[in-house]
């Protein structure tokens, strides 16, 4: 999960968090309670004032839940200009339990927060390290003899993990040549330290900071070198014994711990781990145990994720590593479970019966609000027309792209039917704009098909020479691992697909699984060697060297549809040649499973790239940060305007661009691809809906979240937003101060165009010519936005 993307009001302005959550040391008076604590509210006397200025006053809040911290918004108290009091410093307590409290404590160990300057500005504290907290205190830090008065907001998402405390060797010290000595301890844990153990607390291992490659590189927060990584010599350990304990619960799939692999230092991925589980805290492990071995690199110094399968229930999971080599080093570990109940003994059987009939009357019942709801749909769709974005009737995969579901947690899931105020035509109505005929005209001058590649597409040469494609014409192909295949018109791809593959056949055993680089419902994305592949692709040079690869494989279950529609995907993707769009190296077709094997970058993604670098400045290079140039960031930009501009020529809409789908090599060439969705990693981007469909919406034009249109104007607007993650060094997801539901509800605003939409903001990297690119992109009318031409001819001259 990224977790530095979770940064959601966690709702105490706008009232989810009830005034029985708060409460308060004392109160000045009962109008400055603590239910009147809440940024950007004025009720009572305006905020929460304790009644004595001192270190030991604080405002409390319960959020309910386990929750991952990340950030903290003060106000002092204005009361509609009446008021002039606020907190210059404050501190923050917090408690999972509500008993035993902890202090927090920034990365270099300081305790205070700076607060307000006025009474009525707002400011914001990124948490570094975030916490893991259910309670909450804040405490003022008052720094003159005089009244102090808070309004308060907390930032964060649910921490679904359920983890709530891991116990662990304590870390070591490296000394390696030619450097000072490297602690690898875990510098934030918030446990105890008991005979060279951690002990009931978290810490480095889950605040969603992965390590570096180079484990002896400082990141952006001035510390010192090992920093993210927690570490053990095999000298004085014989293995790694890690416990884990959970809230409730839990039925586990997987483990994934973030490992380095930096061999030229002594430094391994585990070679093998053994796992034991306790379904309740008091008692034994259970007999049966889960053993992973993994596949050792001596090659890729790359640090990455081990995906350790589990497949057991339990509330307390105990975890055996054993070493590869000298060292073995961690910075992150994450499990993915949901809830398990808490009896696993069978009914009795005089129970199964009541059961039984229990269980069939609920079906019969749930099958006639089913027919209720689908002819109230009906009816219902013939007033939304094609602007119902959430269809009761289940509908919704036919309006949007044919995205099928990511492997993913449930907590990126929005269930419409659960949501009451979906259940009201009326209230459905409100959320949307009123579309009608000439509305949709106006959008692209007439109606057109879904998605549309033909009137709104801005590239004019197919405007002016292609006829109109009727809604049957467009052929929509899903991609088997769960990201999007290429919207393309039918001619297109008839005239691709009547032909032969061209691309080469390679033998199976000649590539040799590495490592699962992402899954959907039909396939998966393996990271595996090519051997000899110069070979097989008919090079006259002789070289046996192993190449890395990226190995799109259908599963054997797949439907006959899943397999012609792969067999397409390959047909065209052997037909794409361009230096910025991913290239089709060669195909495994003789036997099952089907594969396409496609180049893979050495650099990986560009927002993993650009998320792990800083802006190049002096400083950068006097302590060997790792850092990108504004020239590379300009230079980067041009190369994605090329690829784009290569598939609008052939009338092909991607669906999907982003920094997550362009990859890097050692050169910094950009290569377009499509493999974002079925990463895990980048879950979040998504909003899944019902289950099935899941849509980008942060980076997608209005007309693609409101009328389900696709077409190379809202391949632009994408393009627009891209550039935007890249200038701000992908360090934030777009609109990450709103929810998916506001970034919806923002499209509406930009529909009806009435001055209330909110634009990305204009990062502080980026030149000001460059932004007002960005918002040409993210014109209203899709007239006005540029073509991939035009922006390409535009960014040159900035690269140069």
């Amino acid at each position: 999960i990224p977790r530095c993307l979770c940064r959601y009001a966690l709702g105490l302005e706008d009232g989810r968090i009830r005034d029985e959550a708060l409460s308060a040391s004392s109160q000045w008076h009962f109008t400055t309670g603590p239910q009147y604590a809440r940024l950007n509210r004025e009720e009572g006397d305006g905020a929460w004032c304790p009644q004595v200025a001192s270190d030991s006053q604080y405002l409390q809040v319960d959020l309910g839940r386990l929750t991952f911290l990340t950030m903290v918004g003060t106000q002092g108290r204005y009361a509609h200009s009446s008021g002039n009091e606020f907190a210059r410093a404050y501190r923050l307590n917090y408690s999972r339990d509500g008993v035993l409290w902890k202090s927090w404590k920034n990365r270099q160990g300081n305790t205070v927060l700076e607060g307000n300057t006025n009474a009525y500005a707002s400011v914001l504290n990124d948490l570094h390290p975030p916490v893991i907290t259910r309670f909450v205190r804040v405490l003022p830090v008052p720094r003159q003899a005089t009244t102090v008065c808070m309004r308060l907001e907390l930032y964060g998402c649910n921490w679904t993990d359920g983890l709530v405390s891991y116990s662990a060797p304590e870390g070591q010290i490296m000394t390696p040549p030619g450097f000072p000595v490297v602690s690898l301890n875990d510098s934030t844990y918030d446990g105890s330290r008991q005979r060279g153990r951690l002990v009931g607390g978290l810490g480095q291992l889950t605040d969603g900071v992965t390590g570096q490659d180079d484990f002896l590189s400082t990141r952006q927060y001035q510390v010192w070198p090992g920093y993210d990584y927690v570490g053990w010599k095999n000298q004085s350990l014989a293995q790694v014994d890690i416990e884990f304990t959970f809230e409730k619960t839990r039925n586990f799939t997987h483990m994934k711990v973030h490992s380095n692999n930096m061999f030229s230092r002594g430094v391994k991925i585990f070679s093998s781990v053994s796992c034991a589980f306790k379904p309740r805290l008091q008692g034994p492990y259970g007999a049966e145990r889960v053993a992973f071995r993994t596949v050792l690199d001596d090659r890729n110094p790359s640090a990455r994720y081990v995906t350790v399968p589990l497949g057991r229930a339990a509330r307390v999971v105990h975890c055996s590593f054993t070493f590869a080599d000298m060292w073995m080093m961690f910075s992150e570990i994450s499990f993915h479970s949901g809830m398990a109940n808490a009896s696993s003994s069978p009914a009795p059987e005089d129970r199964s019966s009541p059961v039984l009939i229990g269980c069939l009357v609920s079906i019969i019942l749930l099958l006639l609000v089913v027919i209720f709801l689908i002819l109230w749909c009906q009816c219902v769709c013939k007033v939304l027309e094609k602007v119902c974005l959430i269809l009761l009737c289940g509908r919704v995969v036919s309006l949007w792209f044919y995205f099928v579901g990511v492997n993913s947690d449930p907590h990126y899931e929005r269930v419409f039917l659960l949501d009451p105020q979906y259940q009201n035509p009326a209230h459905l109505r409100n959320k949307l704009p009123e579309l009608s005929q000439s509305a949709e005209a106006s959008a692209c001058g007439g109606g057109y098909a879904e998605p549309d590649v033909t009137q709104c597409t801005p590239h004019q040469s197919f405007q002016a020479s292609a006829p109109h494609y009727a809604e049957t014409d467009i052929v929509r192909l899903q991609g088997v691992t769960g990201s999007n295949m290429y919207a393309v018109p039918a001619l297109t791809v008839d005239s691709l697909t009547r032909k032969d593959i061209s691309a080469a056949e390679i033998p199976r055993h000649r590539l040799l699984f590495r490592e699962k680089l992402g899954e959907g419902q039909f396939g998966e994305v393996h990271l595996c060697e090519a051997e000899g592949l110069l070979e097989v692709l008919g090079s006259s040079r002789s070289d046996s060297r192993s190449v890395l690869v990226a190995v799109k494989q259908l599963r054997p279950d797949a439907t006959n549809q899943a397999r012609n529609d792969f067999l397409k995907e390959i047909k065209i993707m052997s037909r794409l040649n361009d230096p910025n769009i991913i290239r089709l190296l060669c195909v495994c077709v003789t036997s099952d499973p089907l594969c396409m094997v496609t180049e893979y970058m050495e650099n990986g993604d560009l927002n993993m790239f650009l998320s792990q670098r800083e802006i190049e400045s002096t400083l950068t290079h006097a302590n060997n940060i790792p850092s990108v140039s504004l020239s590379e960031l300009l230079h980067m930009s041009v190369q994605i305007a090329s690829g784009m501009k290569y598939l609008a020529s052939l009338n092909f809409v991607h669906r999907d661009l982003a920094t997550r789908n362009c990859l890097l090599d050692r050169r910094l060439t950009i290569k377009i691809s499509d493999f974002g969705m079925s990463r895990n990693l980048y879950s979040s981007d998504y909003y899944r809906i019902q289950g099935r469909a899941v849509l980008p919406i942060r980076w997608m034009a209005w007309e693609s979240i409101l009328l389900g249109k696709f077409t190379t104007a809202s391949d632009v607007w994408a393009f627009g937003v891209t550039l935007w993650e890249m200038f701000t060094l992908c360090k934030e997801q777009p609109y990450s101060l709103l929810s998916d539901e506001q970034v919806i509800e923002n499209t509406g605003e930009h529909f009806r165009n009435q001055g209330r939409q909110i634009f990305l903001y204009a990062p502080p990297l980026c030149p000001p010519s460059l932004f007002e690119l960005m918002m040409r992109c993210w014109s209203r009318n899709i007239q006005d936005r540029p073509t991939f031409e035009g922006l390409y001819q535009a960014l040159r001259p900035h690269a140069q």
